[in-house]
């Protein structure tokens, strides 16, 4: 029996999402926006509706999660420059086209973590009516930093803990989801240290409290050590680059820190993009190649963030940051977790997106080949579809920043 607005998916193996699960000859079935049933395709339900078949050697997985992305930067060589020179709607136009790439390479949900004038709120709301396509987008607005601090040219500067509690407070009056501290300097601002804190340890714990109270998540942006270490200490809810980075611009990790980072369960986004790949092949002395195996070992959660339209890391290039996971220690079974169950969980998503089962949301991607034994092959897409509307990709992913992953690739001893 067919059911006109019913559609059934049939390919070589299904991967739930679950670490390490997989169906063969498998089948999912939805209805608008919802699953319905996720099985063997020989005990398809009579009431299939209209089926596609994906043919030999084709996976379907769950659409994937990129919990680090910066919509309002386009990857260029300098995406700073170019966002401090554009008007208002220049921005706009630019931050559609990016969450269009990142659908376009299978991501179906997204955080934005970082934008000026509310922007990021003006695309959620813009995809959410169905206006624009992209993924499904959490934000943030300017992310909180100090006077001067990193990125404060999005406008999100405060300081004292009343400062920080009223930031707190008009991000959630102007439609964020989440807070973003920047706990350190950064890269992209000069001025600013990425291995020196920027908040004080109250004004961490104000934040986190304040942004707890309204039931919104934390993430840190914390390359140095004092400022994984005041993120830790504060609780924020997840660690974004968590790279312990020294003045000398060495990177090597602080085990108490990860052990603390473990046994709090918390979650934390590496954001092993193109343009790390780049630095690591210039300088892969300064880089613990086997830094997620020793933290996943550890007890924490690796969840998937590509860092997405900083400086020579295009929107489209979402899978390389998968495989620099892989040449960071973790095993693809793991990547796929981090990318998709457990990187919803650490959006506060898990009843809606990250897993294929009756009753979630259909966010749902259909690749040749199996992810499973090679990474790369989720740039393969045949299908994308995000809560339950088919999109056909408009960009693919460009290949360009070939880093020597198998050369690099971390390797037991």
């Amino acid at each position: 029996m067919t059911t006109s607005n019913r559609t059934t998916y049939i390919a070589s193996r299904l991967l739930t999402g679950q670490k390490g699960q997989q169906i063969d000859n498998a089948a999912i079935t939805f209805e608008g926006n919802r699953i319905l049933w996720v099985g063997t395709a020989d005990n398809l339900p009579k009431e299939t509706g209209k089926i596609k078949n994906f043919g030999e050697n084709s996976t379907i997985l769950p659409g994937l999660i990129d919990t680090h992305v910066h919509l309002a930067f386009d990857g260029s060589e300098n995406p700073v420059e170019r966002m401090k020179s554009a008007t208002t709607l220049e921005l706009f136009s630019l931050m559609l086209r990016s969450a269009r790439e990142l659908l376009s390479v299978g991501v179906t949900t997204a955080r934005d973590l970082g934008a000026p004038h509310l922007l990021d709120v003006a695309v959620k709301d813009a995809l959410n009516r169905g206006e624009a396509r992209g993924p499904r987008i959490l934000s943030v607005n300017a992310p909180l930093t100090v006077t001067g601090g990193h990125c404060f040219f999005m406008g999100g500067e405060a300081e004292t803990p009343d400062g920080v509690r009223q930031a707190v407070r008009r991000a959630r009056r102007d439609g964020a989801d989440h807070i973003k501290i920047m706990a350190t300097g950064g890269n992209m601002t000069p001025g600013t240290l990425p291995a020196e804190p920027q908040f004080t340890q109250e004004e961490m714990n104000t934040i986190v409290e304040a942004a707890h109270h309204y039931g919104m998540k934390v993430a840190a942006h914390c390359h140095g050590v004092e400022g994984i270490r005041r993120s830790i200490e504060a609780g924020v809810d997840s660690l974004e680059h968590f790279s312990f980075q020294l003045p000398n611009d060495d990177r090597r990790l602080d085990m108490e820190l990860v052990k603390k980072a473990g046994e709090g369960r918390f979650f934390a986004t590496l954001t092993m993009c193109a343009a790390a790949g780049e630095f690591i092949d210039q300088r892969p002395d300064i880089f613990q190649l086997d830094c997620a195996r020793i933290e996943v070992d550890h007890g924490v959660n690796i969840v998937a963030g590509s860092d997405s339209g900083i400086d020579y890391a295009p929107h489209t290039e979402y899978v390389f940051s998968l495989e620099g996971l892989g040449v960071y220690g973790m095993t693809n079974d793991e990547v796929l977790y981090a990318a998709t169950t457990l990187a919803a969980e650490s959006l506060g998503l898990q009843e809606n997106t990250g897993t294929l089962r009756r009753g979630m949301e259909a966010d749902i991607i259909v690749v040749e080949g199996n992810p499973r034994e090679n990474l790369g092959n989720l740039r393969n897409i045949k299908q994308v579809v995000a809560r339950g509307v088919p999109y056909t990709p408009e960009f693919t992913s460009t290949q360009s920043w070939n880093t020597s992953i198998e050369a690099l690739k971390y390797s037991p001893k």
